[in-house]
């Protein structure tokens, strides 16, 4: 055994670098984890976009989950996301026909995510809107946010939670119609343009 004297702080070797978890890429993901509307459905919608630190730098590592009610605002009861072969135990992934709201995407090397699901219906007096729930490196909690869906200014305007924002941070809640059926929404962790956060207490 070697023996240190930590009296002579140049005797001391220093400690090895290591990389702290979580590492959200590792059995957390799922193939077709963003297929979430079944394929060919009229109501679907393709949701994309990327994760930027606060330096401005898309995040190769990030992890969102994406949930939300079908066309009529309601949630649906569906049992999983995910479906196993009974004999073999071997992952079948989404059965393809109903719909369960809930999907789970990583961001790609270029700090890319995707998704495919139904266009929310409304709930309440809240205008229709997915939540996200974001995990990346550097949070030491998950955060939430919402995703609104342009189109219906009137309904935009009367949503408790977008009435309380200016209109800058209100943007950031906001998708980007990029035409046929499809979304860019952009989730900045801080910095300028940060995305709005919620708090559930």
């Amino acid at each position: 055994m070697t023996k240190i004297d930590t009296s002579r702080p140049e005797t001391v070797p220093p400690t090895p670098s290591h990389t702290v978890g979580p590492f959200y890429g590792h059995a957390l993901p799922f193939p077709g984890g963003g297929d979430i509307a079944p394929v060919g459905h009229p109501d679907a919608i393709a949701l994309q976009g990327y994760v930027y630190d606060g330096e401005g730098h898309p995040l190769p590592d990030a992890f969102l989950e994406l949930w939300g009610p079908d066309p009529d605002g309601e949630l649906p009861r569906v049992d999983g996301s995910m479906r196993r072969d009974p004999a073999t135990g071997g992952f079948l992934g989404r059965n393809g026909v109903e719909f369960t709201g809930w999907g789970r995407v990583q961001t790609d090397a270029s700090g890319h995510w995707s998704a495919r699901t139904l266009r929310p219906g409304a709930r309440g007096r809240n205008a229709p809107y997915l939540s996200v729930c974001v995990f990346a490196r550097g949070l030491l909690v998950h955060l939430f946010t919402r995703i609104y869906l342009p189109g219906d200014e009137a309904a935009l305007a009367a949503d408790p939670l977008l009435a309380r924002l200016d209109g800058a941070r209100r943007g950031t809640l906001i998708a980007k119609d990029d035409g046929k059926g499809t979304y860019r929404f952009d989730i900045r962790l801080q910095g300028e343009g940060e995305t709005v956060f919620l708090e559930f207490q």
